[in-house]
């Protein structure tokens, strides 16, 4: 039995208000890119036609803070970049929820110097690390499923005082294929 012969033959649905905002909130994550490498095209291929962010509610990519509420860092952020970083995710509208995607956003990743920062965490909150390098689009397709589960729980963030980033690493759910090739080094 179906909501439409519910309807039908009762007239009304109840439920709860905070269920259906969560549940369109959920539904309807604007996510903002800051892709600044490699990352940027695995960002690229989860929202092509092959794996469809839009499956997920996701798809209206957002290139402006102000109309968005999910921030995706994806690649290395420079030290010189990190204070357009911060003013970006200053001007994102409340509710606001940050995924790190990649090794290098998460902590720095082979780039130990002076001018890549070692994780975004540093600056701004983060609720879903996405770790690889780069990611694989199922990985981030999980992350921002991640972040729907935390909305449908936990509805709005508290507004009194900072907001404590919630964490979460997304695990691998895939095994990589073995090479269909035995690949030897050296020998003849």
């Amino acid at each position: 039995m179906g909501i439409e012969a519910v309807l039908q033959q009762e007239g009304f649905v109840t439920t709860k208000l905070q269920k259906v905002v969560n549940w369109t909130r959920r539904s309807s994550l604007w996510p903002m890119p800051f892709a600044t490498a490699c990352c940027g095209i695995e960002l690229m291929a989860t929202a092509a036609s092959r794996y469809d962010l839009a499956r997920f509610g996701a798809e209206v990519m957002r290139f402006s803070p102000r109309q968005s509420d999910l921030l995706i860092v994806a690649g290395r952020v420079a030290v010189k970049m990190m204070p357009v970083l911060q003013r970006i995710y200053e001007q994102m509208t409340e509710p606001k929820w940050v995924i790190s995607m990649g090794a290098c956003a998460s902590t720095g990743g082979v780039f130990d110097t002076y001018a890549v920062v070692q994780g975004v965490d540093q600056f701004i909150p983060v609720d879903v690390y996405v770790p690889g390098c780069p990611p694989r689009p199922e990985q981030l397709i999980e992350g921002v499923m991640a972040i729907q589960r935390i909305v449908d729980e936990d509805g709005i963030p508290p507004a009194s005082g900072k907001r404590v980033p919630l964490d979460l690493v997304v695990e691998p759910t895939y095994q990589p294929r073995p090479q269909p090739v035995d690949v030897t080094i050296g020998q003849s």
